[in-house]
């Protein structure tokens, strides 16, 4: 018998009739004679809700107290979903992140997943009881509470079923698949019925939401075969798959795209050894990530001019964090510009096809839209635009790639 990992978000599970609904697509996957471990998030707005509330009651919270808070939410939807379960004569049990336990490092809020005793939980799928486990959630080596932070849950399925050396894991979402791109920004994006691991990595540091970073990169490491799909149509998904049995197909997968971005330029900074070292190990110091970077020389030989972006959430505290630091970088100002967005032509084909940045850069050049800052990797090129032309440049450059019918 075959292990599934199933798991559900938010919108999944919103509300009972949800619930009910997830039930009967567990039973559907009982009956072809598997194995099913289910992991849900937390009712969609719960989780808001609940972090809503610990800001309230106390801005400068204890960060252990707000994981035990923000925890909470995925504890209901265990419970409820097992009784769902049971009424349709499945035997199942709920599980939350302390009873497995999904052991993780102390960084509250944002915890790492180290280790998962799966011993219990396989002899009970032995017996063919489904597992219902809560997402988001787990526990450090002194017994108090984490949660995982943004796409928790996906990332807890993928570690789950790498531990269970599960056959797949299944993402429920609201949406049937991926897609070339956004459909409420070119509506005629085609759902993909395969992308690479690589591939979805990209899309999702992109901007993509239809799976989180570290979720993707945790399958990919571990060799997780992933299926997106929807909880409220009967379709196929998206399947995501190792490169090599992809490899006949090299293409331009899609169009990313973020609005959640800002761009940082840090003018006249001493052109000296160490100095970009300086500047990034005091933003990594204070936890914020960065992601395209170009250095330029200013008219002055002497001077030079480091330009980056950081999450827009992110651009007043690197200012502030830079700004402590001006005696020791002698720069002359910093500029912070959060009405930027992110581009991303993202795909396999630029390993072997030629033409594809030149192609990106014409129509966007066509469309008189100015580049900030470009960055590239082997199957990715991305580039900052003034957020203002965001959707044209996506509907340009799908147009541009055939991604409708290729």
């Amino acid at each position: 018998m075959a292990i599934i990992v199933q798991k559900f978000g938010g919108t999944s599970v919103a509300d009972l009739d949800r619930i009910r609904s997830v039930a009967w697509r567990v039973k559907a996957e009982i009956d072809k004679n598997n194995q099913v471990a289910v992991v849900v998030s937390a009712m969609a707005g719960t989780t808001n809700q609940l972090v809503e509330w610990a800001r309230d009651i106390g801005p400068l919270h204890d960060a252990r107290e707000y994981d035990t808070i923000v925890a909470s939410g995925e504890q209901i939807t265990v419970g409820l979903l097992a009784i769902a379960l049971q009424n349709i004569g499945i035997d199942a049990r709920s599980w939350l992140g302390w009873q497995l336990p999904f052991r993780t490092n102390d960084v509250h809020s944002s915890a790492r997943i180290e280790d998962i005793d799966v011993s219990m939980l396989k002899s009970r799928l032995a017996e063919n009881q489904v597992a219902v486990v809560a997402g988001f959630q787990g526990i450090t080596d002194t017994n108090r509470i984490t949660t995982l932070g943004r796409g928790g849950s996906d990332t807890s399925a993928v570690a789950l079923a790498a531990a269970l050396d599960a056959e797949r894991c299944d993402i429920y979402t609201d949406v049937d698949g991926v897609y070339t791109t956004d459909p409420r920004v070119v509506p005629k994006a085609r759902k993909l019925d395969t992308i690479t691991f690589e591939e979805m990595l990209e899309m999702a540091s992109a901007g993509a939401k239809v799976l989180e970073t570290r979720s993707v990169a945790m399958a990919m490491s571990h060799h997780v075969k992933l299926q997106v799909r929807s909880s409220f149509v009967e379709e196929d998904g998206t399947l995501v798959i190792e490169e090599d049995d992809d490899m006949e197909k090299q293409k331009i997968s899609g169009i990313a795209y973020s609005r959640d971005e800002a761009k940082v330029t840090l003018v006249g900074l001493p052109d000296r050894p160490g100095i970009a070292a300086t500047v990034f190990g005091a933003l990594a110091d204070s936890h914020i990530n960065v992601d395209m970077i170009v250095q330029s020389a200013s008219p002055d030989d002497s001077r030079t001019d480091i330009t980056f972006s950081v999450a827009a959430l992110d651009a007043d505290k690197a200012v502030q964090v830079l700004e402590q630091q001006k005696s020791d970088l002698a720069f002359d100002r910093v500029i912070a510009d959060t009405n930027i967005a992110k581009i991303s032509v993202i795909g396999t084909a630029m390993r072997s096809q030629p033409g594809i940045a030149r192609t990106m850069f014409s129509v966007l050049a066509e469309k008189g839209i100015n580049l900030h800052v470009i960055s590239t990797s082997e199957i990715k090129i991305s580039t900052l635009i003034d957020a203002d032309y965001t959707e044209l440049a996506v509907r340009s450059l799908h147009d541009a790639y055939g991604l409708e019918t290729s």
